[in-house]
């Protein structure tokens, strides 16, 4: 799947061709994300993964309500993110529109289902996916499933892949990655710098009021002494990251970072990342590994930030680029298996 081309390039909205302020500015745009739940079918869904672990997704479907009689696309969300993060829910929308179902996915603990398990999530977890996917194909009958993960999902949905390697399920046609941390101990070491000082605050408390949550939950599983004192992520997944297994920071980083995985993937790939994106560094990009594999497309933009991908509008489409170029990929890898009435607009302001 080397072929990119055809794909409408990425163009900043004035103001934004700055990777801080396109970062910050073009995920805050106003965006219309209520179209969904007029048009489909929704059903909260949960799945059983790991012993003693439940994870929750939101599955949209045509209004007869039965999943696996159309394409299925299911989105992952990134570090502290859920499944009703303005950019699932966009995704969702174009999804749905261009006659796919849509499965939102909670990543372990993430979209208030922290008590659901007493574990943590971490940024390269793939053993909840392993078994929605399962469940999909096996219970539910879905034939064409495609997977988008945004940031950390990106991460998570190509370890994925990688893992699957030559024994992918021949139901899983394709997968989607936007600015994915692929090798975490570069992206942990860049958001540290002083300028990205914004970003990993937000993080890191963020991180903390969920192990509160969770100490709540579950009393004394976590020994949270100093956790106020923690002001780095590195210094985070030192401190939590042997819950899950792990060493230490750097242990965890060799381990669950995709990068590694990307030579055995086998599925046809696309990964979309924004030269200026603040944290995330170029250079693991152009890895060889990555580059030798012909199942991965790469589609670099100079600019773009983290995500955002705010770009100038268009009359088939809204400012979201990266989610468009994402739907525009699995509409070419299901072809004409899809069917139902194809909405291009997105359904968004």
């Amino acid at each position: 799947m080397r072929e990119t081309e055809g794909f409408r390039p990425f163009r900043p909205a004035w103001g934004l061709g700055n990777g801080h302020a396109m970062t910050i500015l073009g995920s805050l745009r106003p965006r219309d994300l209520s179209s969904l739940a007029r048009v489909s079918r929704m059903e909260r869904r949960q799945f059983a993964t790991e012993p003693g672990t439940h994870v929750v997704g939101y599955v949209h479907t045509g209004m007869s309500g039965r999943i696996g009689s159309r394409p299925l696309v299911l989105i992952v969300h990134g570090l502290e993110g859920s499944a009703d993060s303005s950019y699932a829910m966009g995704t969702a929308i174009k999804a749905f529109a261009a006659g796919f179902d849509v499965l939102r996915y909670n990543v372990r603990n993430c979209g208030g289902t922290d008590g659901l398990t007493p574990t943590l999530y971490h940024s390269g977890l793939t053993v909840d996916l392993h078994h929605v996917i399962r469940e999909l194909i096996e219970v539910d009958g879905v034939e064409h499933l495609f997977i988008v993960g945004f940031s950390m999902g990106g991460n998570q949905s190509l370890k994925l892949a990688g893992e699957l390697g030559e024994e992918h399920p021949r139901q899983l046609k394709g997968v989607c990655a936007i600015s994915p941390p692929i090798d975490l101990a570069s992206c942990s070491a860049a958001i540290r710098e002083r300028r990205n000082w914004i970003y990993e605050q937000r993080f890191v408390r963020s991180l903390a009021r969920r192990m509160r949550e969770k100490d709540r939950l579950f009393p004394g599983v976590y020994d949270l002494q100093g956790l106020d004192q923690i002001r780095h992520l590195w210094d985070w997944d030192d401190r939590f990251q042997p819950h899950n297994g792990f060493r230490d920071a750097r242990e965890y980083y060799a381990k669950a970072s995709s990068i590694s995985f990307l030579p055995a993937i086998r599925v046809p790939t696309l990964i979309i990342h924004a030269e200026d994106d603040p944290f995330i560094p170029l250079d693991p990009f152009l890895d060889q590994g990555l580059a030798a594999n012909p199942q991965i497309g790469l589609i670099l933009t100079r600019h773009g930030g983290h995500v955002a991908f705010c770009g100038i509008g268009q009359p088939d489409e809204d400012r979201a680029w990266a989610e468009n170029r994402a739907i525009e990929f699995f509409r070419r890898l299901a072809g004409d298996r899809l069917h139902g009435e194809v909405d291009d607009s997105g359904g968004e302001g």
